[in-house]
């Protein structure tokens, strides 16, 4: 369906999109504690920003299973654009991966943690179990591997940044309207 079209294609529901934008807020935030925290080494400590990227990415991790949860049980509502059918799974591709990398890099970060025989506290209200034993390679590597997938990360969220941008100024359809907060 074209932009001039006036047909109304259906909405993200309020809950789809209260999830969407936190977890957008969140890794805003998680990327800039990232960038402004101190390097890990050997005898780093779990305080102050680190503990708070700890904390962030448990929280972001909670969200994601609860927004995953939520679209397999509320199915994306589809437009009827006459897109290519190639968009459409390179769309589905792009939002698999997402979920996929916003599942597993916190896991991988907390067995990073945990390898390194640090606690895990929630923002101070409760402790993790360690999801590996302190001093495990396996888990030494998945912190590198943490490293480089959050640039994966960034590269993909330019790619769905720069596909909204697409519809939004080229196509002049919806799929930017559908997923903004106080719109259907």
């Amino acid at each position: 369906m074209s932009g001039n079209q006036t047909a109304r294609e259906p909405g993200y529901g309020a809950v789809a999109k209260l999830l969407h934008w936190l977890i957008v807020a969140l890794l805003v935030a998680q990327f800039l504690i990232g960038w402004t925290m101190p390097d890990i080494r050997r005898g780093t400590k779990p305080e102050g920003l680190i503990s708070l990227h700890l904390s962030v990415g448990l929280l972001i991790l909670f969200i994601v299973v609860i927004r995953i949860l939520w679209r397999l049980s509320h199915p994306v509502p589809l437009l009827d654009d006459g897109q290519p059918y190639w968009q459409h799974r390179a769309a589905e591709a792009t939002h698999g991966l997402l979920y996929l990398i916003l599942f597993f890099l916190p896991l991988m970060g907390w067995a990073n943690a945990s390898s390194r025989g640090w606690t895990m506290h929630f923002f101070g209200l409760f402790t993790l179990p360690a999801l590996v034993s302190s001093g495990s390679a396996f888990g030494h590597e998945l912190g590198d591997i943490h490293i480089l997938t959050s640039y994966v990360l960034l590269a993909l969220i330019g790619l769905h940044v720069l596909a909204t941008l697409y519809h939004q100024f080229w196509l002049r359809d919806r799929v930017l309207a559908r997923m903004l907060p106080g719109r259907d």
